[in-house]
């Protein structure tokens, strides 16, 4: 059978993606920016706009680079702003659930939800650094598997407040003076776990999803395990064919024990795209942005991390440093970076490479740390995606432009048509439909469904 291809549109801030130094960049701030990316992606009937969210500012040598989002507004501001200009486009936001709170996190969706006449998702994140606790009033952090119990209690919460209405409590009878239904459940709760002791009225009657799409960004084995067990979708890096084949795999096997089919959890790669009128020019393409993001100082930069010490002193467009470096220095980054289990090997690693193809530590850092990238023809990319989708590497790509606002025009223009020629992509909206219809999860399962598969598991 045919799998339709799902495709998310994401704004990705300032950080060693997106070339904000271009001419034709603008601001990664101005609500123009957003409003232009999510008309775009409506007008190419892509199924959601997703938003990142950055916490806290990562420091390197105690200084702010743009190595990550910077200038990151309310991601619940931006969407609702969105969703008044846009009417079928899916709003997802990444929020935390390590420094907030289920109450007020499940009131903002289930208005946004209202509000867009059911368009409403949340990308799940957890926090792992102090670093970015100090911002917040109860400072510290978690260890790796508890924010995944803290994450799991809260998504099983704001479930249980968004089932707190029963669909037809408000019945708004003038005649008879009858608001809510006599006998309905309106919103009375109570849940107590390790993490959380709440119980109350949740103010906000059932939305048009009843649950809006979860999403959870993590590819660790608790990130996995997290995403079988509690969310709709899952945004991995795993993004190249072989790769995403395997993470696929491994995740769809988990939700059996969870009493859940292969279709109710969409895997989604992160993935960026260069087009061409020819494969050459895509290819000449793709180098030329590859040098705007990476500078001569992001290389330096994203080389310390692996050495873990100031290399400032190096040219960029010189050799890689002759030492090893030292795992057991204090780090020199706060906040959140890509980590190396084995920074030693790492290095040694990137250092036979650049000796072998006469690299410099600039052009190495170009060829280590590019994302899955689409370079091509509209036509090749199109037949690339769509490989990939039906060959279960994945259930569709959020796409991350490299220029905002604009940077989504051409592939809305040029590529979409293609998989519409395919029959693998939508010729247009469906009226009525809300994002989870649209994604093909069907009606959202009941928070007592969701607890009791965990709870069956756990004792298994």
């Amino acid at each position: 059978m045919t799998k339709q291809v799902i495709l998310g549109a994401h704004f990705p801030g300032v950080n060693n993606h997106t070339v904000w130094s271009d001419p034709a960049a603008g601001s990664q701030i101005a609500f123009s920016s957003f409003a232009h990316l999510a008309r775009t992606a409506e007008a190419g009937l892509f199924d959601f706009f997703f938003l990142a969210e950055g916490l806290r500012l990562r420091e390197q040598r105690g200084k702010i680079h743009d190595l990550d989002v910077v200038g990151r507004p309310n991601t619940m501001t931006v969407l609702a702003a969105v969703a008044a200009v846009t009417g079928h486009l899916g709003l997802a936001g990444t929020i935390q659930a390590t420094y907030n709170e289920p109450y007020e996190i499940a009131r903002q969706f289930a208005t946004l939800d209202h509000l867009s006449g059911g368009r409403a998702a949340w990308n799940v994140v957890t926090s792992p650094d102090a670093f970015t606790g100090e911002n917040f009033r109860r400072g510290g952090y978690l260890e790796r598997g508890g924010r995944y119990v803290r994450a799991a209690e809260f998504v099983q919460a704001t479930r249980e407040l968004w089932d707190s209405w029963d669909s037809d409590a408000i019945v708004a009878d003038p005649a008879r003076g009858e608001f809510l239904r006599p006998g309905a459940r309106r919103g009375r709760f109570e849940y107590s776990t390790e993490n959380f002791g709440i119980s109350g009225n949740f103010t906000v009657p059932r939305s048009p999803q009843a649950h809006p799409v979860i999403l959870q960004a993590g590819d660790s084995d608790g990130g996995r395990e997290f995403a079988a067990h509690s969310a709709d979708g899952i945004f991995t890096r795993h993004s190249t064919y072989d790769e995403g084949r395997a993470f696929y795999a491994d995740v769809k096997s988990r939700l059996a024990r969870y009493g859940r089919s292969p279709g109710s959890l969409k895997v989604l790669p992160g993935a960026s795209f260069v087009l061409g009128d020819t494969p050459a020019e895509a290819e000449e393409h793709a180098r030329h942005i590859r040098r705007q993001q990476v500078s001569p100082q992001t290389a330096i930069l994203m080389l310390e991390q692996v050495w873990n010490t100031d290399l400032s002193s190096f040219d960029a467009e010189g050799p890689l440093p002759p030492f090893d470096p030292d795992p057991e220095s204090p780090s020199i980054i706060q906040g959140r970076a890509r980590m190396y289990d084995d920074p030693v090997a790492v290095a040694r690693k990137w250092r036979a490479l650049a000796e072998e193809r006469h690299l410099s530590i600039r052009d190495l850092i170009i060829e280590v740390t590019g994302r899955q990238t689409f370079t091509g023809t509209p036509a090749s990319v199109a037949a690339e995606i769509n490989r990939s989708v039906q060959d279960d590497a994945c259930d569709g790509f959020i796409l991350v432009p490299h220029l905002i606002p604009a940077g989504l025009d051409e592939f809305a223009a040029k590529v979409v048509p293609l998989l519409q020629e395919r029959g693998v992509f939508r010729t247009s909206y469906e009226p009525g439909t809300t994002l989870r219809d649209r994604l093909g999860l069907g009606p959202a399962r009941p928070a007592a469904s969701w607890a009791a598969a965990r709870r069956e598991h756990a004792d298994a």
